[in-house]
């Protein structure tokens, strides 16, 4: 592992820095906790089993080639962009986390948008890690829960992206550098709304933005916002996949759903609206 990432880990059950075993795959601690580098590239730093259920191996395919096709090419640019006005305030080397990073696309594209950071990709999914590690260079993966302690060093983090994503307030303070930048990308109300009507999705909350900021906790000062739109036209599969990305996935009964995926026009033409909100930390 790249030492200048490995620097800023601390071991998830004492809080104490993290090395390289020479003796094994392994991250261990100075009391020799230990924890394993998969063969796919990621260190496993959960502590127990987790409550929260990842992205099975299949979600995970289907999102990365609907990624790959260049259909939320808008997010990327969004952050990258955000990343790069951010970054600069944190000294050389900074930190790039991405708090729920699933593929790690995202991670990915801001890297390229900076060649001095490094970047960490954080999930509970092992089939989402395996291409997370694989996402830049300038990149690892780690198992982690982001609703509990994050793996590392306090004010440790430059840019902490979080998309679609749980998002832990006090952590999220904790490990960002004081003069560090929180991104925090959300559909806006009118993201996919093509769908909402045709498949019975569930709609976006018109509170989202106040519901995000409450979530903070109070920890955070919001310092810009923007919306970002592209138009699509996807497959009908594709429509498949970008309901099976989002919340209604779990809310929507999937013999009904095919039904009305069936009924659609292709091309499907499909609104993607979503709000990159930049916070500091209070």
């Amino acid at each position: 592992m790249d030492p200048r990432i490995l620097d800023r880990l601390r071991c998830p059950v004492c809080g104490d820095p993290l090395g390289q075993a020479t003796d094994t795959r392994a991250l261990r601690c100075p009391r020799r906790h230990s924890f394993d580098i998969a063969r796919q590239g990621y260190v496993n730093l959960l502590t127990g089993r987790s409550p929260h259920v990842g992205d099975t191996a299949e979600m995970v395919a289907a999102r990365a080639e609907f990624q790959a096709a260049g259909h939320y090419d808008v997010i990327s640019a969004a952050l990258a962009a955000a990343a790069s006005r951010a970054a600069p305030d944190v000294g050389a080397y900074p930190l790039v986390v991405d708090a729920g990073a699933g593929t790690g696309r995202y991670l990915g594209a801001v890297l390229a948008a900076l060649p001095d950071a490094v970047g960490l990709a954080l999930d509970v999914s092992k089939p989402a890690l395996r291409r997370a590690a694989r996402a830049h260079p300038r990149a690892a993966a780690a198992l982690a829960d982001t609703w509990q302690r994050l793996p590392l060093a306090d004010a440790s983090t430059a840019v902490l992206l979080n998309v679609f994503a749980p998002r832990n307030g006090p952590e999220f303070h904790r490990v960002l550098d004081p003069a560090g930048t929180l991104l925090v990308v959300t559909p806006d109300t009118d993201h996919l709304s093509e769908l909402v009507g045709a498949l019975g999705l569930l709609r976006v909350d018109p509170d989202k933005a106040d519901r995000v900021t409450g979530s903070l906790g109070g920890h955070f000062t919001a310092v810009s916002s923007a919306v970002h739109r592209a138009e699509l036209a996807l497959t009908r599969p594709e429509v498949a996949t970008v309901v099976g990305m989002g919340p209604s996935a779990w809310h929507t009964d999937p013999a009904a759903l095919a039904t009305r995926l069936a009924a659609l026009p292709e091309p499907v033409r499909v609104t993607v609206a979503v709000r990159v909100d930049a916070y500091r930390p209070r």
